[in-house]
This record gives C-alpha cells, structure tokens and sequence, in this order.
C-alpha cells in the first residue's frame, strides 16, 4: 500500500542557482519507487531571488506540489533597503508560515499523509515542520542536513537564538533527525544527550544518474586548443567558509618561482555567486590569466562541464568540518581527478579518501597548497591522478540514498 508524505522545502524549482534544490527533487521522483507518495508544501516563486525551468522537468509525476504565500523581507518588504529586522526572523521569508501553516493543515486533511518531513537550510521550513507537527500529531521527520547553529553561527546575535530555539525544538520534537555527515551527527549527539542517540540518522546528499547520462550525451566544447589543464571549481565561493586567498596566493608564488607557468593551467570559477570579493583577488594576485570566473550554466551544461574538465576543485574550511560540499557527490560520479582544498581532519576529506582520493591539502595553507597543486599537475599529466572507486561512486546515487529515506519513513511510520 502507498503512504504519503508532506514534504516541506523552500528549495524547490524553480529557484535557481541552489544545490539544495537537489536533495528534495531527487527525494519526490525516486519516493514513489519505495512505496511512498510525495506532497509537495513549497513557497510561491515571488520569493525566489532568481528563477529557471533548469529542473522544472526533472519534477516527479507522481509529486503533487503545492505553493504556499511568502514574501522575501529584503525585497518585498523593505524601504530604500530598510527592513524592520523583526520581519527577517528566522529568516527572509519568514512570512512562509503564514501561508504554509494553514495550506499545511488543509493538505493533511486532504491527503492524509503518514509523515510529515522539513528540510533545512531554510530555518523557516523547520518552523512550519513543529508547527504543524504540533497541530495534527503527525510523525515529523527533520531534514537538517548540516548543523544550524554553532559558536559564532548564524552571526547576529538575536538570528542565532532564534536558530537555537528552533533547532533545539526541532530536535526534540521530531521523531528523525537526518544529518548528512557522520560529523554532524556525532556533534548533535554532544549537544543534546538528553535525546535518544538512535533519534539521529545519517543520509548523504548524492548525484542522480539520468542527470549525468543526458550530460554525457551533450559533451561540452572545450573553449582552449588543450594545451593547458582545465581545473573547475562548480558553484558557490563564500568568503568565509571557502576563502580561495591561500590558493591564489601559491598560484602566484608557483609562477613566481617558475614552477608553473602561465600555459599550464587554467582554473575556472564557476557560477561563485562572489565575484565582486574574487575579482581584486584575481588582480591583486596577477593571475587573471590563469584564474577566470565564470557565469552560471544550465545544470545540464554544468555538468557537461565538469565532465570535461582534466581536473575538479574543492574549497572548504577547517570550520565547516562536520559538512560536505553536496557537488562532492557529482565530482565522484565525474570520475575525473580531484583537488580538495579542505582540512585533512574534516569529513570531506574522509569521504574523499574513502573513495580512493587522497590530493588533499589544507585551504588556509600557502605552503601544503602549492605542494599539492605541484603533485595535482604532475598526477594528471603522467595520468596517474586517483579516481573516485566503482563502488563509491554507486553507493551515492540517489536512488540509493532515497531508498535509505523510505526506510527510515517505513520504520518512523510503523513505530508511532
């Protein structure tokens, strides 16, 4: 028999320019597989900040979707770029609840789901999962991904109470915690030892399969004569948590010191959502001929890209430790060699080196990143880079991981 489930996700098409979209996406359209039928409680498109139909079509048949009012604070609200900060809590679309509450509670009644499950990283998500747990008694499952909170996280003051109330209630309240790294549940764990350890579960982010296979068969074109390596970094540069400082920093330097030369590398920044913080960088650096951002592409094209390129590249800091990039998934599907900036201790290189990659050096290291780059190059020219491993590469795809997600549904279903 088929069960249903309310789904509630801000990240949802057709926002563009997330990876966060993803996980719920690939969640509806491989549900219905594992005996469940997903009901989509989303956000009206007005308060994306920048729409596409790059996923409208990946968006299950079986999945009925639902938009629920809400405003973005920053632009719907504001005066002369003002907002009362009150209107911005948790979030900037805070607003949603008042829209999704009442959608939410006619869908139940509708639809009869037998759980209900919210994803995050939108806080207000969480919000509308306790509330309408607590009006219908329903099973709530928390999709938390990464942590919500942490010392100096989110950085106002008042935003993080908010958050911490929030997830503190969300963490009691729930029946399933998911986490995407062993990290964060081992920290969330630590955090609240009152609640049953065996309350938080671990689903990766992962990479889905028809979206590479139609990649493949549109290959991107080159847009040099080859003679230079093509490194490609895909997506969001933050400047805290993926500062590229240290690496234009031993970019220069290898030039500097001739062991790299201007024709050897090109190192593309895609679709970095930062480019007016990368750019003097670039110049400040001298290495505008080797380093270019670029725009964002289609998903599809984006993929193409990769699957192109002679190497990937991985920024992440030391105080994102108990996270992974959800790209990481799609560059091990890529099977093409690896640069990860990120610290040696962090769950990224974890998962790295459990698929076979250890081209690995720390991100606020001039030094460690200008050995690596070194071997990186050396690696790939005598085409000896490591691949991610056959069966690392399976154990991502998504069908997998929503398979994980129909059996925890399964069990929180059944228990209650």
């Amino acid at each position: 028999m088929v069960k249903r489930v309310l789904m509630i996700a801000f990240h949802f098409p057709p926002l563009r320019g997330s990876s966060g979209i993803l996980r719920t996406l690939k969640f509806c359209r491989y549900l219905p597989e594992f005996g469940w039928e997903p009901i989509i409680l989303t956000v009206h498109p007005r308060a994306y900040p920048s729409t596409g139909d790059d996923h409208r079509k990946d968006i299950a048949n079986q999945a009925a979707v639902h938009r629920a009012f809400g405003l973005d604070a920053s632009r719907h609200l504001s005066c002369m770029g003002h907002y009362p900060a009150l209107l911005a809590l948790p979030d900037r679309w805070a607003s949603w609840t008042l829209g999704a509450l009442p959608m939410g509670l006619h869908l139940i009644r509708k639809y009869r789901p037998a759980v209900i499950w919210s994803t995050y990283p939108i806080a207000t998500a969480h919000l509308i999962g306790l509330g309408l747990e607590r009006m219908s008694g329903l099973p709530w499952v928390a999709d938390f991904r990464d942590p919500m909170t942490d010392v100096d996280y989110p950085p106002d003051p008042v935003t993080r109470r908010v958050f911490r109330w929030i997830e503190k209630e969300a963490v009691r309240k729930c029946n399933r915690a998911i986490l995407t790294t062993a990290g964060a549940i081992a920290d969330h764990r630590r955090r609240f030892p009152e609640v049953p350890a065996s309350r938080f579960h671990l689903i990766e982010n992962g990479y889905d399969e028809d979206n590479f296979l139609e990649a493949e068969a549109h290959p991107a074109t080159r847009s040099d004569d080859g003679s230079r390596l093509v490194l490609v970094h895909s997506g969001i540069v933050y400047p805290s948590e993926r500062d590229p400082t240290q690496l234009f920093a031993a970019l220069a330097m290898l030039i500097r010191q001739g062991s790299l030369g201007h024709g050897d590398l090109h190192v593309i920044l895609r679709a970095t959502a930062h480019d007016e913080y990368l750019r003097p960088l670039i110049e400040r650096y001298g290495i505008d001929d080797i380093v270019s951002l670029a725009p964002p592409l289609p998903y599809r094209e984006a993929l193409s890209e990769m699957l192109s390129a002679d190497g990937l590249l991985i920024l992440q800091a030391a105080n994102c430790n108990n996270q992974i990039p959800a790209k990481l998934y799609e560059y091990l599907r890529t099977r093409r060699p690896i640069l990860a900036l990120t610290d040696p201790a962090g769950n990224t290189a974890a998962a790295l080196r459990n698929a076979g990659i250890d081209t690995i050096a720390p991100l606020d290291s001039r030094d460690a990143i200008m050995q690596e780059i070194s071997r990186f190059v050396a690696l790939i020219r005598a085409n000896d880079a490591p691949i991610a491993s056959v069966d690392s590469v399976l154990a991502a795809s998504r069908r997998s991981r929503t398979r994980e997600l129909g059996a925890l549904l399964d069990d929180v279903s059944s228990t209650t």
